[in-house]
């Protein structure tokens, strides 16, 4: 099977897929216990769970197209389509009891994402992006110039927060929130409910699905450093970041663009 887009079938399968891992998600937080990775981030046996039963699942929906996931195999695959996943981004908050994390997973053909889906559990929002048709969330479809109150806050990553220790006499332009979960953090921006945010060291797992929705929401993204569009088959993404700053539009890049490129600096 070598299609673009998925079919409605194959949407109603990912549907069942995802409340499946949500639900088991929903019972085990609050509930479980958290270890180390070797990178220092934390790992729950749900994390494992989720990731084996989304990537059993998405080998059953759409045979013959890879898999990249954050818990499992981490090449970029070989096939014409595949899978970006992160089965639980946000695990820190899930492990200490704080009721916000996703599910996030994305289908990438000819090296860009065509469709995404996010998954707050807690919340119960699932959103779903299909390149050049737009975004659902919870099947109704987002208006991209309903969001356009302007919000004063801006997203950081806990790593991010070190720019304004760089400059210490500046005044940084909006009212920071931390929200501990890189692919929510994003999609903050995309629903209005910040207007930027800038990310230090996200992996490809942790921002694909919400690459997207921004651009399907006409934001604004600027890699700093590294160009998805770059990738190569096989390249392992084990230790690539994508720092970034993402924005409701190319105006308030230039805002936050001098305190992301602090990033960059040694």
């Amino acid at each position: 099977m070598n299609q673009t887009n998925l079919t409605n079938n194959q949407l109603i399968a990912l549907d069942s897929l995802f409340e499946l891992v949500s639900k088991r998600q929903i019972k085990d937080f609050g509930n479980i216990s958290a270890s180390n990775k070797a990178d220092g981030s934390l790992i729950t046996s749900c994390d494992l769970w989720s990731d084996k039963t989304i990537v059993e699942g998405l080998a059953s929906i759409a045979p013959d197209e890879g898999v990249l996931s954050e818990e499992g195999g981490k090449s970029i695959p070989n096939t014409k389509a595949y899978w970006v996943v992160d089965p639980l981004d946000g695990t820190t908050n899930f492990a200490a009891g704080i009721p916000y994390w996703s599910i996030s997973v994305a289908r990438f053909v000819d090296g860009r994402p065509q469709s995404s889906f996010l998954i707050i559990p807690t919340l119960k929002k699932k959103f779903v992006s299909i390149k050049g048709k737009g975004v659902w969330l919870n099947n109704q479809k987002i208006n991209p110039n309903q969001n356009n109150h302007q919000s004063e806050c801006v997203s950081l990553c806990s790593r991010s927060i070190k720019i304004l220790q760089k400059k210490p006499n500046s005044v940084f332009p909006g009212k920071i929130r931390l929200l501990g979960v890189s692919s929510l953090n994003l999609t903050s921006v995309a629903m209005g409910q910040t207007f930027g945010a800038i990310e230090s060291t996200p992996k490809i797992w942790d921002i694909a699905a919400a690459w997207l929705l921004l651009e399907e929401l006409n934001c604004s993204i600027k890699w700093l450093e590294t160009d998805p569009l770059k990738l190569i088959s096989g390249q392992n993404m084990s230790d690539v970041n994508f720092p970034l700053i993402a924005c409701r539009s190319i105006e308030k890049i230039s805002i936050l663009k001098p305190w992301g490129n602090l990033l960059l600096e040694k």
